[in-house]
């Protein structure tokens, strides 16, 4: 995508918070510290640097987390992100669409018992969304909660296997895992995602 396509409009100190009449957000991405790992300079795409750096903030220090111990830690700081897009081609429909593309490869610790990506990890891995991409550059809440997922596995991924996570916000959010030397597909997605409301007591 050309960036010239891309009309941008710029905060006047770097990404605001979300507005004060807005109900309290879930994560709001501005608040969540820098990850010092993520370049986003090196990160391709034409969404603005901002929206990449609190996109990856998002991913990194709410999806993955901090302690090592957690569930996909390991998973989680070995995607790094390579692609961050924004297309605006339906927005007099009134939508606009983003598209996150990240990569890692396989090592043995997300590897099943048969020595292929566990369906956990694949799983795992598409539940990362551009839909954080549209809410920072718009200014609202896109972090929210994965509500419903439909995985379709297509081949197998073995240890070294070099992957490309493509994910796309559509009217819900699509994403497809791809062998990156041989352009197989290794699985695909839908996935819904919520905004979770506060628990009244």
């Amino acid at each position: 995508m050309s960036s010239s396509r891309l009309h941008t409009p710029t905060p006047a100190a770097g990404p605001s918070k979300l507005p004060q009449s807005a109900p309290k957000p879930w994560i709001d991405p501005a608040a969540l510290p820098n990850d010092r790992a993520v370049t986003v300079e090196s990160i391709a795409g034409n969404a603005p640097d901002y929206v990449k750096r609190l996109s990856c903030n998002t991913f990194y220090a709410y999806g993955v987390g901090a302690d090592p111990a957690a569930f996909g830690y390991d998973v989680g700081r070995a995607t790094k992100f390579v692609n961050i897009s924004i297309e605006r081609s339906m927005e007099r429909a009134g939508r606009l669409e983003a598209t996150t593309i990240a990569e890692l490869t396989v090592t043995k610790h997300m590897l099943n018992g048969a020595g292929m990506l566990h369906g956990g990890c694949v799983t795992y891995l598409i539940d990362n969304t551009p839909l954080v991409v549209l809410g920072v550059f718009q200014n609202t809440n896109g972090v929210g909660v994965t509500q419903a997922m439909n995985v379709l596995f297509h081949a197998p991924a073995p240890l070294g296997s070099q992957l490309r996570i493509i994910s796309t916000s559509i009217s819900m959010g699509a994403a497809c895992i791809v062998d990156k030397s041989t352009g197989r597909v290794v699985a695909s997605a839908f996935l819904n995602k919520m905004q979770p409301q506060a628990a009244k007591l």
